[in-house]
């Protein structure tokens, strides 16, 4: 079983490659560190999970020149249902293009047509709270673009409290098959052990069991506690 993390030395913002570390940790799969200047294992191979977190907006921009090369492929494997789980700004990269607070356009990779804008004066940081089916979902934002002109995109998590994918949107991320993106940050699926497990699920582990799985849920249901208080303010 392999995972393959895309671009660690800039994709690794807000503690993002812990999701990858966790499951390949609760799982035994080998990590497969693909570098910008590397060829893509996803390439040749289909990798049992592909993961992207969270970088600078400069980042993005040489994300997005690493990957043009395997556009189709990426959009090969989205159609096959090859999981593909991208945080963060990550969820920009898929779009059509990221406009800066200039108005001038940086092309995405342009799998999907949604658009993100940039507002670098004005950093958007909040909790959240929502559902992926049956689960409760918690998680934290800290962005400064928001994405737009989804259309009939299905979303990853509906809200319940916060916001999705931009101011007042209660549909938050993107799922097409088993590409799962989603603006949330930092390691996701530490904070939800129940998600976690579904996605292990996803790649082919019949009964999942999560590394410190005790510890994971305690924290989860008093994190849960937290995020369901009345009045409690959920942006910062």
């Amino acid at each position: 079983m392999k995972i393959e993390i895309l671009f660690p030395e800039t994709c690794c913002l807000f503690g993002d490659l812990e999701n990858a570390r966790f499951l390949a940790a609760s799982c035994g799969a080998e990590i497969i560190n693909t570098a910008l200047n590397d060829r893509p294992y996803f390439a040749d191979e289909t990798p049992d999970l592909l993961y992207i977190g969270s970088s600078t907006e400069k980042g993005q921009e040489r994300a997005v020149k690493a990957l043009a090369p395997y556009k189709d492929r990426i959009g090969e494997l989205i159609e096959i249902g090859a999981n593909i789980l991208a945080t963060g700004n990550a969820l920009e990269l898929f779009g059509a293009r990221i406009t800066g607070d200039d108005g001038a356009d940086f092309p995405a990779l342009g799998l999907f047509d949604y658009t993100a804008k940039r507002e670098m004066m004005n950093r958007y940081n909040a909790l959240y709270l929502g559902k992926f089916e049956d689960m409760d979902i918690v998680g934290f934002k800290s962005q400064f673009a928001h994405a737009y002109d989804f259309g009939e995109l299905p979303p990853l998590f509906e809200t319940v409290r916060g916001d999705g994918r931009c101011r007042g949107d209660k549909n938050e991320g993107v799922r097409v098959k088993n590409f799962m993106a989603t603006y949330l940050l930092g390691p996701i699926m530490i904070l939800n052990p129940d998600f976690a497990k579904y996605t292990l699920k996803l790649m082919g582990v019949k009964e999942p069991t999560l590394q410190y799985e005790a510890a994971a849920y305690e924290a989860y249901e008093r994190r849960l506690s937290e995020f369901t208080e009345p009045g409690r303010n959920f942006t910062y």
